[in-house]
């Protein structure tokens, strides 16, 4: 039997935007963080920036919580270190909620069904890790009418152990034989920078980050494209080679 393709994504921030829950916070709270000067954008990058901050100490440190759950608890927090001197003054939970439920509508990236058909037809069974809540991140591809097989999703809530830990990736790797070829792609370079040091050959998109920050993150990566269909086709050509 001929070895096997693969290729294992991130989710959230990859083939999913973070849109949808920027527009929610302008729509919810808006108003009140431009009167500190802050962009719905800016606030909604440094909350979700400090939860995975807190979300990570806690996976590291045998304390896992589900993100969302941290995400609801850093909200004040973050409003502070932004210059909002009584927070909790000035906002509600009833709007911190709204905002929250924002990460529930986000939505496909453009190009998505033809990434995942490219890697398909190239002979690719496509898998998804992530450390978010299986229903929520597979409501995202339904809501975009995109099957996405549940068998092939990988949670980190079901090991307790979060990404980038190096152990975090082992449930997928343990899916697929020695001789199989396995790939990671990602729009987060400190994810498949990780996912490489286990063993996975990487793809990186630069539709999120922009700047892959190389000088940090020395680990080769085999396919680095701007945008998702790139990176597809350039998986497919590699894995032929």
């Amino acid at each position: 039997m001929s070895p096997l393709k693969h290729v294992v994504f991130d989710i959230v921030g990859t083939l999913v935007s973070f849109e949808a829950y920027f527009s929610r916070i302008n729509q919810t709270i808006g108003s009140k963080l431009r009167s500190h000067t802050i962009t719905a954008q800016t606030f909604g990058y440094t909350w979700m920036t400090a939860a995975e901050l807190e979300f990570t100490f806690l996976s590291v440190s045998s304390r896992h919580r589900q993100y969302t759950h941290v995400l609801s608890a850093v909200f004040y927090r973050t409003l502070f270190m932004l210059g909002v001197s009584s927070p909790r003054n000035e906002f509600t939970d009833a709007e911190r909620d709204a905002c929250i439920a924002g990460y529930s509508q986000l939505e496909l990236r453009p190009g998505v069904a033809e990434c995942l058909e490219t890697l398909r037809a190239g002979g690719f069974t496509v898998w998804a890790l992530t450390t978010g809540d299986p229903t929520r991140v597979l409501g995202y591809f339904a809501n975009g009418g995109i099957e996405f097989p549940r068998e092939n999703f990988i949670t980190c809530d079901t090991s307790g152990v979060a990404k980038p830990a190096l152990a975090s990736y082992k449930p997928a790797l343990d899916k697929f034989a020695d001789e199989d070829q396995k790939w990671f792609a990602a729009a987060h370079m400190w994810d498949v920078s990780a996912a490489v040091k286990t063993g996975f050959r990487g793809a990186y998109c630069a539709i999120y980050e922009q700047d892959a920050c190389k000088s940090i993150f020395p680990e080769e990566m085999e396919v680095m494209a701007d945008d998702l269909v790139t990176m597809a086709q350039r998986i497919v050509e590699a894995s032929n080679q």
